[in-house]
């Protein structure tokens, strides 16, 4: 059912096996979640409130009806938990598994939704949540250990009631951390013409993540916010980690008062 709403947003993400998950670390079901948690994750980014998705599925001979179930299985308990309709999609064989999904957002009006390139100088820069726990569990699956926080990884929870609460209070850019802080930083500060100064000692890091997983991981599914001086006693839930400042586009790291190369997960790199 299409939701009454005036403005709809859209995103479109995609997993591929062997780049965004492996099958003997993730069930089906892990994967379902964690595609569509993906997807979701960038309406939350937007402060949009989460209305149809639309997956095409592309599955290996390998991958028997009993799996693609139990992906469905895995998608649909997020969905329902989310309020988001699965509306249609495709199925396709390939030689490997790749799930695609298309989410559409609702909002009142334009003005509701958040964007990327709205930070000034003066906000204050927070996250949600803690990061590098995804990043720490990939290695710890890499090392044939069984971590105990995997779910990090394999069930990521996309902020959506986050998204909207920051959106409400006029946060002025905001991004889902899918490629870290370092990576993710940089695209907000180049979008809006200013530069996101983070101190990496502030970082919320995950138990058993370090601060350059923390930084730099990516898959943590959290949110960055930009906050205008003003709107900051409105906000909750947000560790504060730096600022937005005049300089060149992008972000500086530090760490200990000194400066810090960094970069996010790039996957042309």
């Amino acid at each position: 059912m299409v939701r009454a709403r005036p403005f709809a947003v859209t995103s479109v993400d995609a997993m591929v096996e062997g780049v965004h998950f492996r099958l003997d670390w993730a069930s089906p079901a892990d994967v379902g979640h964690r595609a569509l948690a993906a997807a979701l994750s960038d309406l939350a980014a937007m402060g949009a409130d989460p209305g149809e998705a639309y997956v095409a599925l592309a599955v290996p001979e390998r991958f028997g009806d009993d799996a693609v179930l139990e992906l469905a299985r895995g998608m649909g308990a997020l969905a329902e938990r989310t309020g988001t309709t699965i509306a249609g999609g495709d199925l396709v064989r390939a030689p490997v598994l790749m799930v695609s999904v298309t989410v559409v957002g609702w909002a009142e009006s334009e003005d509701a939704l958040v964007g990327r390139g709205g930070a000034r100088a003066g906000d204050l820069v927070g996250v949600t949540g803690t990061l590098g726990g995804a990043a720490a569990a990939m290695a710890a699956l890499e090392r044939g250990e069984d971590p105990s926080g995997a779910g990090a990884y394999l069930r990521p929870e996309p902020r959506l009631a986050e998204g909207r609460a920051l959106a409400a209070v006029g946060v002025s850019a905001m991004i889902d951390l899918s490629d870290g802080v370092a990576g993710d930083a940089a695209h907000v500060g180049r979008r809006s013409g200013a530069c996101l100064r983070i101190d990496l000692e502030l970082l919320p890091c995950a138990p058993g993540a370090s601060v350059e997983q923390a930084a730099a991981g990516g898959e943590d599914f959290e949110l960055l916010a930009c906050v205008p001086p003003a709107a900051v006693e409105h906000v909750r839930g947000l560790t504060w980690i730096g600022e937005v400042v005049d300089g060149p586009p992008g972000a500086a790291f530090s760490r200990a008062g000194a400066a810090v190369d960094l970069r996010g997960y790039d996957h042309f790199r």
